[in-house]
């Protein structure tokens, strides 16, 4: 049975793709890449196995978006995890585990010749992976369809943004998330998920603005480099969003003063740190504050009904311990922006 056949109100069948949808890659407009890697995590790891855990939970959403209720029908399939590419991140998540242990005693790196070993089979791993992820997404564009990558941490999408930079001259990136995530090399792991739009910012010149919402864990470093980028960069730190709602703005005004920032295309990427922990606790580091879920969902809407055009997105550092509630919330997340981006490209 294909998508054309499918019922939308029969029970769940699990051996169905995402969304218990039959779609397969050939007949989907919009193709979700799992990218199971967390090598670089500084805090708390699980994030590698989101994928397959926001995949069983999909199972158990009903298919009707308010505002794209036949949004499903242009199909929704999500590629199989490379479980190559898991082990690697495995192998190379413990390798970095005993390095950041070794930082954090006050090891000095220069005076540990094993240390240094370790760092750059790290570092040439991220490299990879970015090469890995460009191939893969760029692959999937080449066919006229939308990619929505599932991380993994915030590392994962930088080689997507450059097979995106292939086939856009100019767009913007909207950034919901605690941090600002432009530490450059941190830790030493160049590729780092606390570096990525630093990374952006530096290699991929066809991102225009960036705008990032919700910040509110950064150090003044990166606070200098948002100077730096002048016009490019524009930051809505969660600080002053609460404080704007405590003094009787909407969150129509703000999401307003948002979209006016964003060029024509646009790019989602979600750290599901953002939100306010809550909703997502066993995120590698999850920060007090941030953004309810219907507030994404209506900045998302406010965005479609302006007209910009929605280009991919990214879901990472979706955390899993114990229950299945952060893959709960994150598949709900996932249905929406499939569906955002349906709305966005009719």
């Amino acid at each position: 049975m294909g998508i054309s056949e499918f019922d939308p109100n029969a029970p769940a069948c699990v051996k169905n793709n995402i969304f218990s949808l039959p779609s397969s890659e050939q007949e989907s407009r919009v193709v979700l890449l799992p990218v199971p890697w967390e090598v670089t995590v500084s805090h708390r790891a699980g994030t590698a196995r989101a994928p397959e855990h926001i995949f069983d939970a999909s199972q158990q959403i009903n298919l009707y978006d308010p505002e794209s209720p036949e949004g499903w029908k242009s199909g929704f399939y999500m590629q199989d995890i490379d479980k190559d590419l898991l082990l690697k991140n495995d192998y190379l998540r413990k390798e970095a585990a005993l390095y950041i242990t070794f930082l954090a005693d006050g090891g000095d790196i220069k005076k540990n010749d094993f240390m240094q070993d370790s760092l750059h089979e790290i570092n040439e791993g991220c490299e990879e992976l970015n090469e890995w992820v460009f191939q893969r997404s760029k692959r999937i564009l080449d066919q006229d369809k939308f990619v929505g990558l599932i991380g993994g941490d915030h590392s994962a999408p930088l080689g997507y943004y450059k097979a995106l930079a292939k086939k856009y001259d100019a767009f913007g990136i909207l950034h919901l998330d605690a941090h600002l995530d432009l530490r450059k090399s941190y830790e030493g792991f160049k590729y780092s998920h606390a570096s990525i739009m630093y990374n952006t910012l530096e290699e991929v010149p066809n991102v225009s603005n960036l705008v990032s919402v919700g910040v509110r864990d950064y150090c003044p470093r990166e606070l200098q480099k948002v100077e730096q980028e002048g016009e490019r960069m524009s930051v809505f730190f969660d600080r002053d969003l609460k404080r704007q709602l405590c003094e009787g703005v909407t969150w129509k005004a703000i999401c307003d003063q948002i979209i006016e920032q964003l060029p024509e295309k646009v790019y989602l990427s979600l750290d599901i740190d953002g939100l306010d922990p809550k909703l997502c606790p066993n995120t590698g580091t999850p920060i007090p504050g941030g953004l309810e879920f219907w507030q994404v969902d209506y900045l998302l809407s406010r965005i479609v009904e302006s007209g910009r055009k929605f280009i991919g997105f990214d879901l990472v550092e979706v955390g899993f311990k114990g229950d299945s509630w952060d893959a709960n919330v994150a598949s709900r997340l996932l249905f929406r922006l499939c569906n955002v981006i349906e709305s966005a490209n009719k």
